[in-house]
C-alpha cells in the first residue's frame, strides 16, 4: 500500500504560512534542497486542496503549460491527466490532485476531485505507484487524519514565531499518536522530524 505523508516547512509555532500568506521567513540551504530532491524521487503524486492551489498558483506554480482543462470532476483516481507540474517549484511532473467541491472545471496540469476525498484517497493508496504527497490543506488533512488516511508527518521547523497565520493542524478530532522516525538538524537553525502515524 502506498504511503500518504503530511509535510510543509513550518514556523515553530505551527504555521506554515503568516497572516497576509508571507513566506519570507522560510529558508532554501543547500541541505534542503538535497533533502526535498531525495524525497520527491519518492513521490509520484499529490493531493491539495482548493486554497493551497491558489497559493501556489499566486507563488507563480502553475500547470503544465499548454495543457488544457479538464471539465470533468473524477471520481475515481487515474482518470484525469496522467501528470501535471507545478512549475517553478522544483517539484517534477507528478499527478495532481485537486479536491474542491466549488471548482467547476480543473486548473491546467490537474485532476478535479468533488467526491468523497477520503474514498478517493483509500482507493489511491491501494493502487500502484510511488508515495503521495499532501501539500498544505488543513482542511483538508484533517478529514483525512480523522480517517486513519496519512502515514507519515513531516515538518521542516524553522527558527521563527509568527503569531498568527494559516496553521498546519486544523480543526483535528481527537489525539493522534506519532512515532518520531527521522531527526536531523538543518542550515540555518531548521529541524527537519518525520513521524509515523500511529494508527
Amino acid at each position: 500500500m502506498r504511503t500518504v505523508t503530511y509535510g510543509a516547512a513550518c514556523s515553530l509555532d505551527g504555521f506554515i504560512a503568516g497572516s497576509d500568506g508571507a513566506v519570507d521567513w522560510m529558508q532554501f540551504s543547500p541541505d534542503v534542497e538535497q533533502y526535498m530532491s531525495e524525497y520527491w524521487s519518492t513521490v509520484d503524486a499529490v493531493l491539495m486542496g482548493r486554497k493551497t492551489w491558489e497559493f501556489a498558483a499566486a507563488q507563480g506554480m502553475g500547470g503544465e503549460p499548454g495543457s488544457e482543462p479538464s471539465s470533468e470532476p473524477s471520481s475515481e483516481p487515474g482518470s484525469g491527466p496522467e501528470s501535471g507540474s507545478l512549475e517553478g517549484s522544483g517539484i517534477p511532473p507528478v499527478a495532481t490532485y485537486l479536491f474542491s467541491r466549488t471548482l467547476s472545471e480543473a486548473p491546467p496540469g490537474t485532476e478535479l476531485v468533488s467526491s468523497d476525498a477520503v474514498d478517493f484517497v483509500n482507493t489511491l493508496k491501494r493502487q500502484p505507484g510511488k508515495g503521495i504527497c499532501l501539500m498544505g490543506g488543513g482542511e483538508l488533512a484533517g478529514s483525512l487524519f480523522e480517517a486513519g488516511a496519512i502515514d507519515q508527518v513531516s515538518l521542516n521547523v524553522h527558527p521563527v514565531l509568527l503569531g498568527s497565520g494559516v496553521p498546519f493542524f486544523r480543526d483535528l478530532k481527537g489525539r493522534i499518536g506519532l512515532e518520531l522516525t527521522e531527526s536531523r538538524r538543518l542550515d540555518g537553525g531548521c529541524v527537519l522530524m518525520v513521524y509515523r502515524v500511529r494508527n
